[in-house]
């Protein structure tokens, strides 16, 4: 669904001029409900004046009456012309204040179990610029003995289908370069749903394996060793009592 214009802007409008729901403008204007709260509050967006949507062509007044009507109604863009394209960015994402801190992290993880990814994608992911990849990848970041890698999905700074896509180019380009790919590299390459999808891999037969049924000892097999019989009293081959006693007699004449 396409946003409007000067998002944050137009929900300051929003929620001056208007009796719409937070969750109503929220979804309008593609920022979180609280996030609306805030700027009802005087939180959030201190400073920012107003963008009227109705003036400038993204709502109309119709449109505005049925949400404030309908706590249910889903307020719909006015379709403009000249805006059409207009979603398509160039250059990295725009990352919040609040989550900047932990791009280099997010950095760190890609560069870390992806390291197939270009620079070029892994900027696209995070919204981050080449050279500070290129410092985390040679560790010459000014906080790398701090950092730790952390999933970008986890912290929110893209989406699993974004980061799926992104691996699965990779993979695509270096089939067509034809480099060589081990097994581990080719389980990395594979989307989440895939690689939890496959079967394990069969380990290699161990160097003992088949020798279980021979002794320690020798090349007896240990069955034939437990068939064999033994003589209890050949284990225990003590002198006979009276034979001591006649020697100590001897002795004693």
């Amino acid at each position: 669904m396409s946003k409007p214009l000067m998002a944050k802007a137009t929900a300051v409008w929003l929620v001056d001029n208007t009796t719409i729901s937070f969750k109503q403008i929220a979804d309008f204007v593609g920022l979180h409900e609280l996030e609306v709260q805030g700027i009802a509050d005087g939180d959030v967006a201190a400073g920012v004046k107003g963008f009227d949507p109705i003036a400038n062509n993204q709502l109309t007044q119709e449109e505005i009456e049925k949400a404030e009507k309908d706590p249910l109604h889903k307020l719909k863009l006015k379709f403009n012309p000249a805006a059409v394209g207009e979603e398509k960015r160039r250059g990295p994402r725009y990352t919040p204040l609040s989550k900047r801190q932990d791009r280099p992290n997010a950095i760190l993880w890609l560069v870390k179990f992806h390291p197939e990814l270009a620079d070029a994608q892994i900027a696209k992911l995070v919204g981050t610029t080449k050279p500070t990849i290129q410092s985390i990848r040679e560790r010459t970041h000014w906080n790398i003995a701090n950092m730790q890698p952390i999933d970008p999905v986890a912290l929110g700074l893209c989406k699993q289908t974004e980061l799926d896509a992104a691996v699965q180019k990779a993979a695509a380009k270096k089939a067509r370069d034809g480099e060589a790919m081990g097994d581990d590299e080719r389980r990395k390459l594979l989307s989440t749903e895939q690689s939890l999808g496959m079967e394990p891999e069969p380990k290699m037969p161990t160097a003992i394996e088949g020798l279980e049924t021979f002794s320690l000892s020798g090349d007896t097999p240990r069955e034939e060793e437990e068939e064999r019989e033994y003589d209890a009293e050949s284990f225990f081959n003590l002198p006979d009592s009276s034979d001591e006693d006649e020697d100590e007699d001897d002795g004693g004449r």
